[in-house]
């Protein structure tokens, strides 16, 4: 896959959204939890110490940038401090992707970079 084929393959408005859900360390102290395995929004409170109140908007912003997912309730009457939380792969897979591509495009430039050093020295020692 090229290089301009791999950019195209990630939504370029979805990647906006992970990397603004991210930005905030509370959020990514959620994620950071959250790789453990789902966490009803109570525990991911209490572990970082926060408001259930303050705890629900960063939840929120996670869930519509499509970070995070809300496990299905067990029925309807199910107290908003029980629903259970769980990462999405798709996000931070296509985060994944879009910094393998920069990280590609800079190991291409450092080995660029190299050679012509390399060949600078050269042309150097010959004189």
């Amino acid at each position: 896959m090229t290089r301009r084929a791999a950019s195209s393959a990630v939504d370029g408005g979805a990647l906006d959204r992970t990397l603004q859900a991210l930005a905030e360390p509370t959020r990514r102290a959620v994620v950071g939890l959250l790789r453990h395995g789902p966490r009803r929004a109570g525990e991911i409170a209490d572990a970082l110490a926060m408001s259930r109140q303050a705890m629900s908007r960063h939840l929120r912003v996670l869930r519509q940038a499509g970070v995070i997912h809300e496990v299905a309730a067990a029925g309807p009457d199910d107290d908003a401090r029980a629903r259970t939380y769980r990462l999405e792969a798709r996000p931070l897979a296509d985060l994944q992707s879009w910094l393998d591509e920069v990280q590609s495009f800079w190991s291409v430039q450092m080995q660029s970079f190299r050679k012509q050093a390399e060949r600078v020295a050269r042309e150097r020692g010959r004189r």
